[in-house]
């Protein structure tokens, strides 16, 4: 056993799992819980890497630990010799790419923003409601995008697929995603449906997102 997972419970961690598991690459997984009163990932994680988050990626045969869903998915698909990577038409490369950082780059922050604030007692409401017109941006986009084809990147799963599942979970759970989306809601059942994404949930734990 090569590759440890250190896995936090309702995490974008769980991604990591999935990935492994529709690769078929062995690995081992170390679950940590949040504290139930912060939700916040507990202090042994920062033994592990100064962050002190979820997930990471140990590779104890070469020796390498990774940190960042998406360097994590880039470094796995390195690992299993291009799988789960960019397609070969240039089109869909660009779309692989974009959407590889879309994920963590543009559409959390604004999802993290509104679980932050639906947490504060009367203002918290306020300031949803001007922060969800922006998430609607970027959830129409999405629906345009899976309108057009059946995968971020083109006619089969990459690892933009993987990476876009927690934000659109999220939102799904908390922002507004319904199915006043189909494409995206239809998108989201796919995954859901998938073999190693089933797989993966059994071994991860608890996931509020699925």
């Amino acid at each position: 056993m090569t590759l440890i997972v250190h896995h936090l419970e309702n995490s974008r961690s769980q991604r990591i799992l999935w990935m492994l598991e529709e690769l078929g690459l062995p690995y081992e997984i170390k679950r940590y819980e949040r504290n139930k009163q912060t939700m916040l990932a507990p202090p042994e994680l920062k033994r592990i890497h100064p962050l002190g988050k979820s997930p990471v990626l140990e590779d104890t045969e070469i020796g390498d630990i990774i940190v960042e869903t998406g360097a994590i998915v880039d470094y796995l698909v390195e690992r299993a010799d291009g799988r789960l990577g960019p397609p070969a038409h240039r089109d869909a490369v660009v779309r692989y790419r974009q959407f590889l950082h879309y994920a963590e780059g543009s559409m959390m922050p604004p999802l993290l923003v509104l679980l932050v604030v639906n947490r504060i007692p009367l203002l918290g409401k306020t300031a949803a409601k001007r922060i969800q017109p922006m998430i609607d941006v970027h959830l129409d986009y999405v629906e345009a995008e899976l309108s057009s084809r059946p995968w971020f990147a083109g006619d089969t799963i990459t690892g933009a697929d993987i990476m876009m599942s927690f934000p659109l979970e999220a939102a799904r759970s908390r922002a507004g995603l319904d199915q006043s989306r189909p494409a995206t809601i239809a998108w989201l059942d796919k995954i859901h449906a998938r073999p190693a994404y089933q797989e993966a949930l059994a071994k991860g734990g608890p996931y509020a997102y699925a």
